[in-house]
Parts: structure tokens; sequence; C-alpha cells
């Protein structure tokens, strides 16, 4: 009886975890040998493979496109005069602010002027003395004139002749002196000759100063316009004069004039163009490259002498393909490199051995042809040969892949039955 009733609860244990075991087999639990999670083809329906990636594609066109060229360079102030003093003294006045505009004319320095101006009466002095010589001379010379034929001597008219030029060249002798002393009375004044902004002065008022000492007294700076002082590779010229001659470059045309734009030292771009002001016609010996000067106008005083900046050049057209910047890279060699979709959707990369600058874009003329898909995005995480699929796009002015709008007609459900 007692091995009865402890058999009967063994039994009914061991059917209730026959019943537990077999639902979580049912329910698909790990390592129950049903379709679970880790099963090959869970992660698509039906087991299939995993749908093509989606990218953005450029259709290629073949069109007459802008070649650009990037120098670096500084900025040169337009006018540059070390200020000195014409005459010696002492500092009176110095009203100009350092290190601000001033106009041409501007007084800049006063130096006292009390002795050129003591010199200055003593010259109008002299020549009213002078002046009043030569009236006398005159008459004698008349009496002269009169008494030839009466006993006066021929030796006596010639002296009262040289009498009456030498009282003349006095005259002139003392206004010239007259206008020396106006003048240094003038320079004592120190003017701005042009229109600029000043530096710091190395001199302040009670110093004594002479005439056209060795130090200036200031630093004055025209830097509207400004000049851009740029430096060009020789062998970059003779590749330029080389696709000019054989045709594959065209100049610009006459009248065009040079398209200079300028990137300052924060990347942002200078709203003004400028124009080629001169090219120095020889290689420096030491760089290797040519002096280019461009001009440019400065009317808000946003770039500085010394500041260094990057000018892109237009030099020309060339008839080919253009490739943003983002959408291409440099392979081991140097070469330009992009990937393009092929008619059956796989993912195709093109090597250019030569290419040209464009703007924000490579200008490409080999291995291209109309119709052509670039990609433009989403080519980082794809494979060479992988199955993608194209999105039609663009890029901005600024750079940012735009997605095409679709067709409306393609794009709209098809009407119920």
């Amino acid at each position: 009886m007692t091995a009865r009733k402890l058999i009967l609860p063994l039994l009914i244990a061991a059917l209730l975890a026959s019943c537990s075991d077999s639902d979580q087999k049912a329910a698909g639990a790990p390592g129950a040998g049903a379709p679970g999670a880790g099963a090959p083809g869970a992660g698509a329906p039906g087991g299939g493979q995993r749908p093509p990636s989606p990218v953005s594609v450029l259709t290629m066109k073949k069109s007459d496109q802008p070649v650009t060229t990037v120098l670096s360079g500084r900025a040169e102030a337009f006018q540059t005069a070390s200020i000195r003093p014409r005459v010696g003294g002492i500092i009176k006045e110095i009203p100009v602010k350092e290190g601000s505009f001033v106009k041409a004319g501007d007084l800049l320095y006063k130096i006292d002027d009390e002795t050129y101006l003591a010199s200055l009466a003593e010259a109008q002095a002299e020549l009213e003395k002078a002046q009043v010589s030569v009236p006398a001379a005159e008459a004698n010379l008349q009496r002269y004139q009169r008494l030839a034929n009466s006993g006066a001597s021929q030796k006596e008219y010639e002296d009262a002749q040289t009498t009456l030029l030498q009282a003349k060249a006095s005259v002139s002798q003392a206004k010239a002196a007259l206008q020396t002393s106006q003048i240094n009375v003038g320079l004592t004044e120190v003017r701005a000759p042009f229109d600029g902004v000043t530096s710091a002065t190395a001199f302040s008022v009670g110093n004594v100063v002479t005439a056209s000492q060795a130090d200036s007294l200031m630093t004055l700076r025209q830097i509207n316009p400004i000049y851009i002082q740029l430096n060009e590779s020789s062998v970059n010229l003779l590749r330029l004069q080389k696709a000019i001659a054989s045709g594959t470059l065209s100049e610009r045309e006459k009248g065009e004039g040079t398209d200079i734009h300028l990137a300052l030292e924060d990347g942002s771009e200078y709203p003004e163009s400028g124009k080629l002001d001169m090219s120095e016609m020889a290689v420096s010996t030491t760089t290797g490259t040519v002096s280019i000067r461009t001009l440019f106008d400065n009317p808000k005083n946003t770039i500085l002498p010394g500041m260094y900046v990057r000018a892109t050049i237009t030099v020309g057209k060339e008839s080919g393909y253009l490739i943003p910047q983002r959408a291409a890279s440099r392979n081991a060699n140097g070469d330009l490199t992009a990937k393009f979709v092929t008619a059956d959707n796989k993912v195709e990369t093109r090597t250019f051995r030569s290419s040209s600058l464009s703007g924000n874009n490579w200008l490409v003329t080999d291995d291209v042809a109309d119709g052509d898909k670039l990609i433009l995005d989403g080519f980082q995480g794809i494979t060479e040969g992988a199955t993608v699929k194209p999105v039609a796009a663009d890029v901005d002015d600024k750079g940012f892949v735009v997605e095409k709008p679709a067709d409306a007609n393609a794009s709209a459900p098809a009407p119920k039955s």
C-alpha cells in the first residue's frame, strides 16, 4: 500500500514534465530543431536574399565647361609709403590716430614752423628790395639813350643796360628764394599722399626730426583696391600652353576678361571678383614658379596685407563630363577614380588618368559616354560588382546631393477596377 502511494506521484510528475517539453518544442524553443531566429534565410521573407541597396546617381551629359586652376598667394597693399619729413624741426602736433584710415591730404604731423615763417618774411623783403631797383635802372637806360648823340659815351650806355639786366635778375632770384621759403613752410605740415591706413607712429610730440632722415615717421598703406600675389608652376603653364595649342582647351574669348575668385583663410568665399594685373615673363630660379599679380576691390577692407588666400582662375573651356569632387577619389597612383552603375545595375569602378579642375568638379573626357550613371552617394558601403538600385539625383550649388522628384504618372497608384 505504501509503495503504491509513492509510485503514483512519480508517474504524475513524469507526465507533467513530458507535456512541458512538448509545449516548448511546439513554441520553437532554441535548440529544439524548429526554424528559429538563427535558422538560414530568417532575415528575409521566404528565405530570400536582401534587396539591392539604393544609391544616388547622376546621369552624365557632355558639355563645354570652364577649366580652372587653384593657386595660393598673399595679399599686398596697392600702395605703400614710408612717411618721412622733408624739413627739420620739432614735432608740434600729431593729429592723426594710429591705425586709422585717412584721406589724401589729411594732416599727419605738424612740425614747428616759426623759423620757416621768419625765413619767408625775409625772402619777401628781399623781393621787394629787388623790385624797387628795376624802375631806376630802366630810367637811367632811357636817359643814356637820349644822350647818345649829345655827348654820352657808348660805354655809359652799355653800363646802363647791364645795370638793368642785373636788377631784373635780382628780382628773379628773390622770387625763387621766396618760393623756396613758401615750400618749406608748407612742408612743416606732413600730409597723407593717398588714401590709406596708418601704422603706429615711431615719433611723438617734442621729438626733433631732420629732413629726409633714415627713420620713417610711420607707414601708410592703401588697401582698396588690393593686390593678390600668386605663384604658378612653370610646368603647369607649359601644360596649359600645349592644351591650347592642340585645341583640347579653348582660350577665353576676347572681352570676357579673366575670371578670378578668392577663398579666404577661414574657407569663406570673397564676394568680389578680380582681374589679372600683371604676369612676370620670367621663371624664378629658386622656386620654379611664375609670379602673377591680380587686383581686387576691397571696399570693406576685408583683405589685409599679408593675408593668405587661395585663388581660382578660369583659364579656358573644354568639352567633357563633370564628376563632382564628392563622388571621386584618388588611387595609390594618384589617378582619379569613380563608381558607375552598369546597364544591369552592377557597381563598376572606372579610372581616369587625365582630369582637369572645373570649379568644384573634375572634368574628364575619356571612358565616359552620355547616359552613364555616376554614383554620387551611398557607394562607401558597396563593393565592386554589387547589385544596386539607382535613384536619380543631382548636386546643388553647395555640393549637396538632391534627389530628383519621381515621375508623377509612374508614382500614381493604378486605378481600381
